[in-house]
């Protein structure tokens, strides 16, 4: 990953109701969530929900797929995955510790709280 791409994903987060819409379509991984669904739970007017998934689709957190008259979007769960590995790559190198997280195991699986 590149400065470029973390700073679009953390910008595209930093903003409440887009981190809502994502928070919520990772509760709801992988299938996701359609359009309707999320603007039901979250209170968000249609234009404001698509204004806000438009952006956290160009940053690469959601994709999209048609199914009938619906539109589902769910998380790129890889592209978190790259962002918390961008910023723990180097974590404790000047300090000769171990610190760095385990990373997310995928399929289904949860790393432990512990961990």
């Amino acid at each position: 990953m590149q400065n470029r791409q973390a700073i679009t994903i953390l910008a595209a987060l930093a903003q409440e109701s887009r981190l809502a819409v994502y928070r919520l379509l990772v509760e709801h991984a992988p299938e996701g969530l359609a359009a309707s669904a999320i603007a039901e739970k979250l209170g968000l007017p249609n234009a404001t929900l698509s204004f806000h998934l438009k952006e956290l689709s160009h940053a690469g957190l959601v994709s999209s797929r048609q199914s009938g008259r619906f539109i589902y979007y769910a998380p790129v769960m890889e592209a978190m995955d790259e962002l918390v590995g961008y910023l723990t790559d180097h974590c404790c190198s000047q300090s000769g510790g171990t610190c760095a997280p385990a990373r997310r195991v995928t399929a289904g699986k949860r790393r432990p709280a512990s961990a």
